[in-house]
């Protein structure tokens, strides 16, 4: 059986390519930076894992994860090889997104990323968003 699950953070934006032809398909492509369970020598090690999107779920990577963001991804290891310009083969290992999502809440997300949305909530319990901020919202 070839299952995994990552928790971790995102290295950089995710890079998404169109496939070309009748009906494109988007291919998102990023590295988690996922901690080590344990410390080598007291400090923090973590291994960085190159995951690879399809169709919609590359799509929602594009328009919604950002570095930093740290994400949950359920997928398979895919294995492959290609023969680099100097002729050499190069043998690569990511692993193929089933499904992702956030693992941390926007309070969180807000805090560390856009100070924009670092609000505090009124007596009344509301947040007022301001106008220019729509399009990042992932409802309308």
């Amino acid at each position: 059986m070839n299952v995994v699950v990552l928790m971790g953070r995102l290295t950089r934006d995710p890079e998404v390519r169109y496939t070309t032809g009748e009906t494109p398909i988007a291919i998102a492509r990023y590295t988690l930076a996922v901690d080590r369970r344990f410390k080598k020598d007291g400090e923090k090690d973590a291994d960085f894992i190159q995951c690879i999107a399809f169709g919609k779920s590359a799509e929602f990577a594009e328009k919604y994860f950002k570095q930093g963001t740290r994400i949950t991804v359920n997928g398979r290891i895919q294995t492959g090889s290609y023969t680099n310009r100097d002729g050499q083969k190069v043998y690569t290992t990511e692993v193929a997104v089933d499904y992702q999502e956030f693992a941390q809440n926007k309070d969180d997300q807000a805090a560390k990323g856009s100070p924009r949305l670092a609000a505090k909530p009124d007596d009344d319990g509301f947040v007022n968003v301001p106008e220019d901020i729509d399009e990042d919202l992932p409802f309308n």
